[in-house]
């Protein structure tokens, strides 16, 4: 079995829903020790940028974005954001959140033939 475990989000301000349940699934990968790697798209991009992170709250039962964002990145999860969706977006690396990077969809094929299952949002 895989140590590796890949969320892929691909809203976030058309379903913050998605956005945040991504996370969590990310964060419940982590707990069970397995590397875990967060690869945002399309829309999902705004789930690593400061201001819509901090504006979202999926209301009861989930913790506030922001919170899960942290708890993540604090706890060694890895966040790539594609490059062309943000340049699309008029989003610069300057607006992500700490612990978020830039990459093309070649660290998501990296990863994933590295025998990571993934699941997407």
């Amino acid at each position: 079995m895989s140590n590796t475990f890949c969320v892929t989000i691909t809203e976030c301000k058309t379903n913050e829903d998605k956005a945040t349940v991504g996370f969590v699934v990310a964060n419940a990968a982590l707990g069970s020790e397995k590397d875990t790697m967060v690869f945002l798209s399309v829309d999902g991009v705004w789930a690593a940028v400061k201001s819509e992170v901090d504006r979202i709250e999926a209301g009861e039962p989930f913790a506030p974005l922001r919170e899960l964002v942290e708890k993540f990145t604090a706890n060694g999860g890895k966040i790539l954001v594609c490059s062309p969706c943000m340049k699309k977006r008029g989003i610069t690396e300057d607006m992500l959140v700490p612990g978020a990077t830039p990459a093309g969809g070649a660290a998501l094929v990296e990863w994933l033939s590295n025998g990571s299952p993934s699941v997407g949002y």
